[in-house]
């Protein structure tokens, strides 16, 4: 029984943990393919010219998700919490 609790909180941490970095990360490759689209295009071959805007879309993603991010990991450390206060 007890083992049980643990695998599914394990499984709850690792979906945790692929859902808060996917947004980020996606959106950080996104604007990569399209900076290296538009840099291949118009035969800009700067290379930090991909650092700025890959910063502004994921500063504008953790914005944006930033309260679903806070209110799933604060449910998850209530949970964590209670299980804690269930050892005997």
């Amino acid at each position: 029984m007890i083992a049980q609790v643990y695998v599914n909180l394990m499984v709850k941490t690792l979906v945790l943990i692929i859902l808060f970095s996917s947004v980020p990360l996606g959106v950080s490759l996104l604007t990569g393919l399209f900076v290296a689209v538009f840099q291949s295009v118009t035969q800009i071959q700067e290379q930090t010219l991909s650092f700025v805007p890959r910063f502004l879309g994921v500063s504008l993603s953790l914005l944006l998700f930033g309260p679903f991010i806070a209110t799933e990991l604060s449910g998850f450390m209530k949970l964590i919490f209670q299980l804690i206060g269930a050892i005997k």
